[in-house]
């Protein structure tokens, strides 16, 4: 049975450039201390990842992409399989350490994938030796998917399945989805009855689709009016310009326990919040000490998961795709108190949510169903050229909750998850935070022009949350919360980032040689 993708799977391949290559990738170091005889071979992998290519349809299937995108494409059977053409591994150079490896991350995550096969690949890194809190011998794994295959949700059910909850071998999730028969590709007719049908069609059902939706955008657009318009207040940044090929990765990971004790310091508070929070006070240290911080407070897009209750999740049954809208969020740069940020960005998602900021994304994710395959690549190339990309943002931000519990690989344990994601123009970064067995990663990825000393960014993150740890609780955190926006300090925004960027203050210029020692 042919399975097309959805209008939704099919604006990730549209919106591919050289620049903006739109697939994702896990980063998972693994200890193979607690593997029999306490190493794991390449091989070892290979066997391991085969055995569970039965665990999502992802793994056999590849693309069939119609002439001029007459259509959206087709998932079909891939008839050369060959699981070695999707796995490779490489060893770090002496001495082995995390800037060695952030090195390598990116450089793998800015090459483009293989289009002709499934859209998946795996990258084995050996030789982490010293990497401060990793054992020494790990290896990681960089497991590539294009975002036309999976979400961030999906592709964490795809990942979870592949692994084991044991160094025995038991597998993660014990029921494979039922087989997906695909078959070969459509023959030439076929494809273009489908779809001039799908042409004549699309006018009537997107008629049909918005004539439903109108009164919640009718909604939607009184209150943009009311409120002056999101976009109206959303300053430009060295991070809104067009992004190059050339991208960076850097990350740390907090202990979820502590991410609980700030969520409480603020009633009502949200993991979610706090990682706002987080990423808002590393963005004002960040741009102040470039000289670069706007009066305005930054914006962020936060992605929604619109996955159900599905029949059978929980048992080892998920479709692969994107189910997802998003919402903007203001990060509240312009708040120097950490609580009183944390509160205002609380007091901001409660009442916003899927319901209210995320609307507009919903419902063009709605009508974008019933808009023809050729029209929607040619408008998707437009929007997104470097004159039209979108400026009403300034980052993203992506929370993906992961296993509470530890996961193995042919015996290895996993000790640390980083995530990567795909940048565009005018956003020039985001923060992944996927959540692992306890602990929290914020994944950095922007590029090389935008944030070339993105260690340092790490550094302000790790800072932004140290604050909100020492912030007081209490009588005194609702004094604090209760705080009106920080005056002062604030640098005028740049009406466009710079090409050449601000030499460091001397206090950052300290920081960095401290953590290069």
């Amino acid at each position: 049975m042919l399975k097309q993708l959805s209008a939704q799977d099919a604006q990730f391949l549209y919106t591919q450039t050289a620049n903006n290559l739109t697939h994702i990738m896990g980063v998972y170091i693994y200890d193979p201390s607690t593997a029999p005889g306490g190493f794991v071979r390449f091989k070892d992998i290979i066997r391991h990842v085969e055995s569970r290519l039965d665990t999502s349809p992802l793994f056999r299937r590849r693309l069939h992409r119609l002439p001029f995108d007459l259509d959206h494409p087709y998932w079909v059977e891939d008839e050369h399989f060959d699981i070695e053409a999707h796995m490779s591994h490489a060893r770090l150079p002496e001495p082995g350490d995390w800037r060695q490896f952030c090195i390598a991350v990116a450089r793998w995550f800015s090459k483009p994938m293989d289009m002709n096969r499934p859209l998946w690949d795996i990258y084995v890194i050996e030789g982490l030796d010293r990497v401060e809190g990793i054992p020494k011998g790990s290896f990681a794994m960089l497991h590539r998917v294009h975002h036309a295959a999976v979400d961030g949700a999906s592709g964490a059910h795809a990942f979870i399945a592949m692994s084991d909850i044991d160094a025995r071998g038991t597998p993660a999730i014990a029921e494979p989805p039922p087989p997906e028969a695909l078959g070969r590709p459509p023959s030439s007719a076929e494809t273009l009855t489908r779809a001039w049908s799908a042409s004549m069609q699309s006018p009537v059902k997107f008629m049909n689709a918005l004539l439903k939706v109108s009164p919640a955008i009718v909604a939607s657009a009184r209150k943009s009016i009311a409120e002056g318009g999101m976009a109206a207040g959303v300053p430009q940044t060295r991070f809104n310009v067009p992004v190059g090929p050339h991208k960076m990765f850097d990350g740390t990971s907090l202990a979820l326990a502590d991410v609980a004790e700030v969520r409480k310091k603020v009633p009502g508070a949200t993991v979610n919040d706090v990682v706002i929070a987080v990423v808002g006070g590393a963005l004002r240290k960040y741009l102040e000490s470039h000289g670069e911080l706007p009066d305005e407070s930054l914006v962020a897009v936060a992605p929604i998961n619109l996955r159900g209750k599905a029949k059978g999740e929980g048992k080892g049954v998920s479709s692969p795709g994107n189910q997802v809208s998003a919402m903007s969020v203001p990060v509240r740069t312009d708040i120097a108190d950490p609580l009183a940020r944390l509160a205002a960005i609380r007091g901001f998602t409660c009442e916003a949510k899927e319901a209210k900021a995320g609307v507009s994304a919903r419902l063009m994710t709605d009508l974008s169903q019933h808009i023809p395959g050729a029209t929607m690549a040619a408008v998707a190339r437009i929007l997104t050229s470097e004159r039209f990309a979108v400026r009403g943002t300034n980052l993203f931000i992506s929370n993906v909750p992961g296993a509470h519990v530890p996961l193995y690989l042919a015996g290895a344990q996993l000790v640390a998850q980083y995530g990567m994601a795909p940048l565009a123009n005018n956003m020039g970064l985001f923060i992944a935070t996927p959540s692992y067995n306890g602990r929290i990663a914020f994944s950095i990825i922007s590029e090389r022009e935008v944030m070339p000393d993105i260690a340092f960014f790490r550094g302000c993150i790790e800072e932004s949350f140290a604050e909100l740890m020492a912030a007081p609780k209490g009588e005194e955190a609702k004094a604090a919360t209760a705080r009106p926006k920080a005056k002062g300090k604030a640098a005028a925004p740049a009406k466009r980032a710079p090409k050449a960027r601000a030499k460091p203050v001397a206090k950052e210029k300290a920081r960095r040689k401290t953590r290069e020692k």
